[in-house]
């Protein structure tokens, strides 16, 4: 073998682990980010409740109607629904079983995690893994369809707790760690749940509320800790968590017991928290100087300012640049410019072609020419996401406006958020076709994610005119809301309900088309610009 063959060997060698790299990263404890806020941490009394629906995971979303149900009938529970192409798809999925149907299921949002109701109680989602000895795929319950059957079934979050709980212990629970983060009119939860062990079917699970007047983050990581049964108002459990976790040799039955301790994974690496949460609680709180190298972060922390979700919504771009964890801090590069003498003078800036969002490739590569030149350090907005919410609940308006989803599909770094209430009965055009199994012209992934991945080519270029328009949405959204909510309550006040589903279909529809015309034109732009080279 010559050494060109060793060399072309050695190349294919190093691009495969690359690209491995590239795709652990985004599968394995890096998926989903929520953030909580308390109805006395928000500026206008909202509960928040949010969600990054990180990795491959289906983009197709639809409004599922009410529901009534004959004596007897019983509700099928299936496995496989969050990588489907349609609502009518059904390839690789498997009926798991079934339990008795209620009488009356209420409408709810269908998004790949299911996410809102009509009576405002809305959820979050977060995978942290944890022990894989805790499994039982013979289960019949995985977190999606725990959230389907407690949207259909429930108005609060502690009843949605307390009836996913009991679902788990009676059918099984076939996932890993997962924590839902559930949010109602008044109170915002966060719940995790672990299986039990291949010897059982059933399963385990903690819930913590997160007071009014503070906000609570949840990562891909076992938050809650210590488990306070005593205190009802703020914490609910299932009663085996001990004895499994000592059946597993996860707690040697010494010392106080902590829930993130026991059960936490390897990407957890002892700790309670990892970048993410650090980044937001620092944002967010300031004043309490928390740092990186801290073994525990508290579960939830009191705002140094009360939280616009206009705020959330900033946070849910994070991508650490200008901070400590900024990965293209050490890509420099001289440029030219004339001073006000008209002199050219040189200054030392970020590459154009450095980006948040690079893969493990580039990182390769950079490291490569110079070592330690990037750091990956996981953000908020990824480009491996395939939706996002973050959705409000508001005690004061009645629930059909009162809720409300601003939806985002692709990297939410880059896309603007559509609002969606909970009174809608029908989405736009292309909502119900997934855009990841191949191009579509007709899926709504696409009509963001072409302008999207072109920008992130010279993201030095191109930030400022595609966060300019992400934010010109949202005050066109937030200037045009109180008008639209004010006309759906007077025409709920006078029971009308069908003409207020319309009105807020139709306002979803314009603002989505608006959206996407918008995009398109930023696509055009950027071929525009980039005609002579990236």
């Amino acid at each position: 073998m010559n050494k060109k063959h060793i060399f072309l060997i050695l190349l294919l060698s190093v691009g495969f682990c690359c690209l491995r790299a590239q795709e652990e990263e985004t599968l394995v404890g890096a998926n989903c980010t929520s953030i909580m806020v308390g109805c006395k941490a928000s500026t206008d009394g909202s509960v928040i409740t949010s969600h990054t629906c990180d990795s491959r995971y289906r983009t197709w979303v639809t409004m599922v109607p009410a529901a009534d149900h004959e004596a007897g009938t019983m509700h099928k529970v299936y496995k496989g629904t969050m990588h489907t192409e349609t609502p009518k798809s059904m390839e690789g999925v498997t009926l798991a079983g079934e339990i008795p149907e209620v009488a009356h299921t209420f409408a709810y949002m269908n998004t790949a995690y299911p996410c809102m109701n009509e009576k405002q109680l809305a959820m979050g989602e977060s995978t942290f893994s944890g022990p894989d000895t805790l499994i039982n795929e013979k289960g019949m319950f995985l977190i999606e369809e725990l959230q389907r059957v407690a949207l259909q079934r429930c108005e609060t979050a502690r009843d949605a707790i307390q009836l996913i709980g009991s679902l788990v212990q009676e059918y099984g629970y076939a996932d890993g760690g997962e924590c839902i983060t559930i949010a109602d009119k008044k109170e915002v939860w966060q719940m995790e749940i672990l299986g039990e062990g291949p010897e059982k079917i059933g399963g385990m699970w903690v819930a913590q509320r997160v007071p009014d007047n503070e906000v609570a983050v949840s990562c891909n990581i076992a938050r809650i800790g210590k488990l306070d049964r005593k205190n009802k108002d703020f914490f609910l459990c299932s009663d085996n968590i001990e004895q499994v976790a000592q059946k597993y040799g996860l707690w040697d039955g010494n010392g106080e017991f902590l829930w993130w301790k026991a059960f936490g994974s390897d990407y957890s690496a002892g700790k309670n928290f990892k970048e993410r949460e650090w980044y937001i609680f620092n944002e967010l709180a300031p004043s309490l100087n928390l740092s990186l190298e801290d073994e525990v972060l508290p579960f939830s922390v009191k705002p140094d300012e009360k939280v616009d979700v206009r705020k959330v919504m900033e946070l849910f771009r994070a991508n650490y640049e200008g901070s400590v964890l900024d990965q293209t801090q050490n890509l420099l590069c001289p440029v030219k410019r004339k001073d006000k003498e008209g002199n050219f003078v040189t200054d030392t800036v970020v590459c154009p072609n450095a980006n948040p969002w690079m893969d493990a490739n580039e990182r390769a590569l950079y490291n490569y020419l110079k070592p330690n030149s990037v750091t990956f350090y996981r953000g908020v907005a990824m480009s491996w996401c395939s939706y996002s919410t973050i959705i409000q609940c508001r005690s004061w308006l009645p629930d059909a406006v009162g809720g409300v989803c601003w939806f985002s599909v692709d990297n939410p770094g880059q896309s603007p958020r559509i609002p969606i209430y909970a009174g809608e009965t029908k989405l736009p055009a292309g909502f119900e076709i997934c855009g990841h199994f191949r191009f579509n012209e007709n899926a709504v992934l696409w009509h963001y994610r072409k302008a999207n991945k072109l920008a992130q080519v010279r993201w030095g270029r191109t930030k400022k005119m595609m966060l300019d328009n992400v934010l010109r949405y949202e005050d066109k959204a937030f200037n045009e809301l109180p008008a639209l909510e004010k006309e759906a309550e007077k025409l709920l006040k006078d029971h009308k309900n069908a003409e207020a589903a319309l009105l807020l279909n139709r306002y979803t529809s314009d603002f989505s088309g608006a959206t996407r015309q918008t995009w398109a034109e930023l696509e055009h732009k950027f071929w525009e610009m980039f005609w002579t080279g990236f």
